[in-house]
């Protein structure tokens, strides 16, 4: 199971705990908070009808004054009120009256006219001039019987003449309960869906975020160019440039080992004939042979020099990420200018370019580095056509790349040695001199192709001779 998973699995448990505690918490006091709302209402209520009913028990009408009419009017009404989509056609209440000794003097329903309510609480505690209220049930057994009951004290002329008790049923409460219970749960389960997906979309930006690093951890395990991710959060930001600087510590390193052995390697042979040439200089000889070794030891310099210069020139682009100049170019412009500037070498070996190209092939990138592989590619055909043949030069675009093709009309390159044409300081020996490059040219080629979003290629071609290619992104 992955980082994101367990992460997501976790959110989801806290989550989702949290939610069911917080529902029950809300569920379980709607009830109670609205019943404590209404007493607050009945209180009112109470106050306001013990104050209408104090003439009539006073004047011994209690059961046939003003009160008694008024209530029975009121009971009969249909209020046909829509409350938060509940509708209330009925008025639902009962009223009773004690006398200053808890002796039921009046009841709205007629059921406990002469009871003695002395002890009940809402009586009681109201006869002593405190607040007096109680819930019980017409049914002990079902528990929707139950009505909440808020006394008042009856006070005639400064005396405390009896106690008024109304009550309203818990039952009318039950809908809106209902209601606000099912709304809660409603809102809570698209808030917890809500949140599941905002966890699933931070799980699914964690797993990017870790999965770019991942690869381009192996990008650089596997030795290719790769810029470390710098937009997953300041956190995987530092692990990048973390991973990036512990990259070219260690690339840094290595390179330097594999760059010094095979400059030593390729250095090893020109020294040697140099040395070897000047240890004969020193004795007596013919001036041809003295000529002829003069001139070997300048060939091996000059051999030596054309080395360093294409490994400074290879290491540089090998170091590279990115491009530091990346411009818009025309690309038929560089290989006009890189064919002029080969005119001298051309014209010795008798050779023609023939360039196919539309008027203008753009692209991005860098203007000098291209001019250096470009020119690489000539070179490369210049050694390998015989004399008096043409080298063809084809530029082609498509929607998404530029394709550069250079092809020589020599014998090829043997099968053997395909695989290896892109090895450092890999050569064949040229036809007209038997002599080999220093095996950088192509291999630098390949780095700038890399390095312009594309690739170089060679093989032979179907009709004789070789073929080199170097494609690039396009504009």
């Amino acid at each position: 199971m992955n980082i994101s998973v367990r992460f997501f699995l976790g959110y989801f448990f806290v989550l989702g705990l949290a939610a069911w505690f917080v529902l029950n918490t809300v569920t379980d006091e709607i009830g109670p908070g609205l019943r404590q709302a209404r007493e607050e209402t009945l209180v009112d209520i109470a106050y306001l009808l013990a104050e209408l009913v104090a003439p009539d028990l006073a004047s011994g009408h209690i059961a046939d004054g003003h009160f008694d009419q008024a209530l029975r009017r009121v009971k009969e009404q249909n209020p046909g009120a829509e409350i938060f989509g509940i509708m209330k056609d009925t008025i639902d209440f009962r009223v009773y009256v004690t006398d200053a000794n808890g002796i039921v003097v009046f009841d709205s329903e007629g059921l406990y006219a002469g009871h003695d309510f002395s002890r009940w609480n809402d009586v009681v505690r109201a006869l002593r001039g405190e607040y007096g209220a109680r819930t019980s049930r017409d049914d002990l057994e079902d528990q929707t019987s139950s009505w909440m009951y808020v006394a008042a004290p009856i006070i005639r002329e400064g005396e405390r003449i009896g106690v008024l008790s109304f009550a309203k049923p818990n039952a009318t409460l039950n809908p809106y309960v209902e209601r606000m219970i099912g709304r809660i749960r409603s809102s809570g389960l698209v808030m917890l869906m809500i949140s599941l997906v905002v966890g699933a979309l931070f799980s699914a930006w964690l797993i990017w975020s870790i999965n770019r690093l991942i690869r381009y951890a192996r990008n650089v395990s596997a030795g290719h160019k790769a810029s470390p991710p710098t937009d997953g959060g300041s956190q995987f930001s530092e692990l990048a440039f973390a991973l990036a600087a512990m990259r070219e510590r260690l690339e840094g390193k290595q390179y330097v080992e594999n760059y010094v052995q095979n400059l030593a390697h390729e250095m090893k042979s020109p020294l040697t004939a140099i040395v070897s040439a000047t240890e004969l200089l020193e004795g007596d000889m013919p001036e041809a042979e003295r000529q002829r070794f003069t001139a070997l030891i300048q060939e091996e310099a000059n051999r030596l020099y054309l080395v360093i210069e294409r490994m400074l020139q290879l290491a540089k682009v090998e170091q590279l990420q990115r491009l530091e100049d990346n411009q818009a170019l025309d690309m038929a412009d560089l290989v006009r200018q890189a064919v002029e500037a080969r005119q001298t070498a051309l014209q010795k070996r008798n050779l023609a370019v023939n360039i196919k190209a539309e008027n203008r092939v753009s692209c991005r990138g860098d203007a000098f580095l291209l001019q250096q592989a470009i020119a690489n590619l000539l070179d490369n055909a210049i050694d390998f056509s015989p004399a008096g043949k043409v080298i063809e030069i084809t530029l082609a675009k498509t929607s998404d790349r530029l394709i550069l093709k250079v092809r020589d009309h020599g014998e090829g390159a043997p099968e053997y040695a395909l695989p290896h044409i892109f090895d450092r300081f890999y050569s064949l020996p040229r036809p007209a001199t038997e002599r080999k490059s220093t095996g950088l040219g192509l291999p630098f080629v390949r780095e700038v192709a890399d390095l312009h979003g594309g690739e170089a290629r060679f093989g032979n071609h179907p009709e004789g001779g070789a073929e080199a290619v170097m494609e690039i992104a396009a504009e």
